[in-house]
This record gives structure tokens, C-alpha cells and sequence, in this order.
């Protein structure tokens, strides 16, 4: 089973898209991920992020609802989950 994080975007670099890479919180933790299948990813947009790749963008919404599910199996701090 593979699972896809969502994380919000900070900065973006490089404006090439195969290169095109971002920095990415993760409730804290800060990543350098690579943005080439979500083009469309903006500073502040929440992105699917899986093995170090974007492979979406997702609405605040859906992000939330991911963040109560991994809340429920114990895998995100309620902290972490609730910041803006």
C-alpha cells in the first residue's frame, strides 16, 4: 500500500516544469519536493505529496479530511493538524 501526504507549499523554485521543485511543511517538518506532476501548485496550495513527488493539488478541505483520518489512527499530533 503506497499513502500520499499532504503538505502545504511555502516557496517555489525554478520555473521549468520537470525541475520545478518547492518547499513543502508537513506539520513542521520542511521538504524540498519535487513539483513536476502538479504544475498548477501555488505558494500556500496543499499538495498530495508521495515518495518526495507532488502528485496533486488538493483543496483546504480535502486536506483537512485527510489530516481527521491520520488524527484517527494516531499518525498526526491534533497540533500538528490544526495549524492554518
Amino acid at each position: 500500500m503506497c499513502l500520499a501526504v499532504p503538505g502545504r507549499v511555502l516557496s517555489l523554485s525554478d520555473d521549468e516544469p520537470t525541475t520545478r521543485v518547492g518547499r513543502v511543511d508537513f506539520g513542521g517538518v520542511i521538504k524540498e519536493v519535487n513539483l513536476a506532476f502538479a504544475p498548477e501548485a501555488a505558494v500556500g496550495d496543499y499538495v498530495l505529496v508521495h515518495v518526495g513527488f507532488a502528485i496533486a493539488v488538493i483543496d483546504n478541505a480535502e486536506a483537512q479530511r485527510i489530516f481527521a483520518h491520520l488524527r484517527e489512527m494516531n499518525e498526526l499530533p491534533l497540533a500538528e493538524a490544526d495549524r492554518p
